[in-house]
Parts: structure tokens; sequence; C-alpha cells
């Protein structure tokens, strides 16, 4: 009896010292928009068990947890039944949809769609602003990005971008969105009070996922016919440099600390890319590549800026990157096609 209770006091400090040390938890969750799926699935953050498979609607490309961790809203076709079937596979697959798309609402606490919001021609990137309060939607098929009300979850606004507008990011005040046109090669940028687009920049070849340093000096796009990424000044509006990096760059983002920005590196169907790099923000050089899977394609970090989550595209499988040292501790089975990824904290 007395070796049972010191065994569960043991466990009892053990716990409070990882709590103390701020070690991520099992209540963290990974959600990964399995585009030849057509379900987002969930994992723990730590041990990658998987805790749920959501049935969403036809092709989900991206996913992303709202700032308070309770929602998760994921783009996708409507209803498998009424579209025409989605041949998924990552960049260069998106072709324009007549049907409008939709935001779907998944409950982080239940793993349950909740709710469905319609929304412009083939849906690509959701992203949430800090606040909670908007939802910012790109429309690849109409150069469109609508605007939800995440408390009443209806559309407020239409904003006009530029041509095939792909990935989306807000800056870290809130105050601005960047909007890369994968077809235009410019990066919309839109102003959240009035709701209009008020600049559109010139970036280059193929710009297709934008992002910004958490400390908010530099923003970000991938540039996925060029093989860089270019870095913006946000106070001017205009690209300082282009670093090159890997075959076809999809999606970034940048650590925390905004000392390290990653970038997955797709390549293609025939020519697979299976990298991630690591630039150094204040060299400008890619300090490190790690090699993940065929298709390294979405890219999340965690809140302690510790561990990196890639979806590799072509090998339906996410893999774990410890930042510390660069490697890949884990790589994980998941859904068709895994395209988009984010934590729930």
């Amino acid at each position: 009896m007395n070796t049972r209770k010191n065994h569960w006091l043991l466990t009892g400090v053990q716990i409070a010292l990882l709590v103390w040390s701020g070690t991520t938890f099992a209540a963290d969750k990974v959600y990964v928009a399995n585009e030849g799926a057509d379900m987002v699935s969930v994992h723990d953050a730590v041990s990658f068990e998987k805790l749920a498979s959501v049935p969403v609607g036809q092709a989900p490309h991206n996913v992303q947890v709202s700032p308070d961790g309770k929602f998760a809203w994921v783009t996708n076709n409507g209803e498998p039944a009424q579209n025409v079937p989605h041949k998924g596979g990552g960049h260069g697959s998106h072709g324009a949809m007549a049907q409008p798309g939709a935001v779907w609402v998944i409950d982080t606490s239940t793993q349950a769609v909740v709710d469905k919001v319609p929304v412009g021609a083939h849906p690509a990137h959701v992203v949430v602003t800090p606040d909670g309060s908007l939802a910012y939607v790109t429309n690849g098929g109409d150069n469109s990005v609508s605007v939800i009300d995440t408390s009443a979850r209806k559309l407020v606004a239409t904003i006009a971008v530029g041509q095939y507008p792909h990935g989306l990011r807000v800056s870290p005040d809130g105050k601005e969105v960047y909007v890369a046109n994968l077809k235009g090669g410019t990066v919309s940028v839109i102003d959240t009070a009035s709701q209009k687009e008020v600049a559109q920049l010139p970036v280059g070849k193929g710009p297709a996922q934008t992002g910004f340093a958490p400390d908010g000096r530099f923003a970000f796009v991938s540039l996925s016919e060029e093989n860089a990424v270019a870095l913006i000044d946000p106070a001017t509006r205009k690209v300082i440099r282009k670093i090159a990096v890997g075959t076809v760059p999809i999606q970034l983002f940048a650590t925390p600390d905004s000392r390290t920005l990653l970038v997955a590196n797709q390549g293609t169907r025939k020519v697979p890319g299976k990298t991630v790099s690591l630039i150094d923000l204040e060299t400008f050089k890619v300090v490190k590549t790690v090699e993940t899977g065929n298709g390294a394609h979405g890219v999340v970090v965690d809140r302690d800026g510790r561990l990196a989550y890639v979806t590799n595209i072509y090998a339906n499988s996410v893999s774990v990157v410890d930042l510390k040292d660069g490697s890949v501790t884990k790589t994980i089975p998941v859904g068709k096609a895994p395209n988009g990824i984010s934590i729930a904290p």
C-alpha cells in the first residue's frame, strides 16, 4: 500500500514539475485537413495519437484554430454529394470551381461540426484575427476574400483582391491581412477596419502563402515558381530581399521568438520536395534544411517554439520536427493528401 501511495505521490510531483517547466501536454491538439479524404483528423500534440476523425465538406484544403482554441475553421467545397469530384494533391491542382464553397466550424471540445458558412468559389485558406472576432477566407475561384463575423457566423463583407488568392495571414496587431495572389504575382493588403484592399504589392512568381514575424518586423511570402521566399517591410510595403529555398515552397511559419522562419518545400508530384528550410531572420540565410516526407506542404509551430508539424501531402503523413536540433522526431500516417495544419491550445 505504501508503495502505491509513493507511486502516486511521485507521479503527482512529476506532473507538477512538467507543468512548471512549460512542457506541452495532451491538452494541445493538432488539426490536419486531409484534402483527399474529406475529413479533418485530430491528434494529441505530444503522442500524436489520433483523437478523432471529423467528416467535413469536399476537399478540405485548410484548417485554422481560433486564438482561444475553442473552434477550428475548415475551408472546403461544400457537401460532398453536391460537388464535382476534386483531384486534390497539392499546389497546382486547384482548378476554379463554379459552385460556392464553405467554411465549416468544428467545436474543439466535442470535435463536432457546429456550423457551415457559405463563402465564395473554391475557398483555399482561412485565418482568424488575433481578437477572434473575424475570419478571412480566400476564394480562388472568384478572386475575392470573404469576411465572416465569428460570433454570428455570418458573412459580413466580400473584398475583391488579385488573381487566384490562396494563402493569407493577419498582421500581429490585427490591422492588416496579407493575401498571396497565386496567379497574379502580387500580395493584396486588406485594411481590417475598412474591409478594403488598400494596396497590391508586386512580389514575384507564384506567391502561395504569406506570413509575419510575431514582432512585426517582417512579412513574408513564398514564391512557388521562383523557389524562393520574399521578405517584405510592412512599413514601406516593399520587398527588401529574396532568399532561395527548396523547390516549390508553399506554406511558411515564423517561430514565436521571431528568430527563425520555416518554409515547407513541396516540389511536384513527379519530383516531390521533402524538405523544410530554416531561415535565420538576423542573417537572412538558410541555416538548416530538414528532410521530412514527400510533398512537404503545410507547417505550423507550437506556442513554445519547440516543435513544428509538417504535412507531407504526397506521403499522407505528418512529420514532427524538434526545432532545438532540427531533427524529425516522428512521422505519423494521417489521411489522404494532408494539406493545412493548425494547433489548438
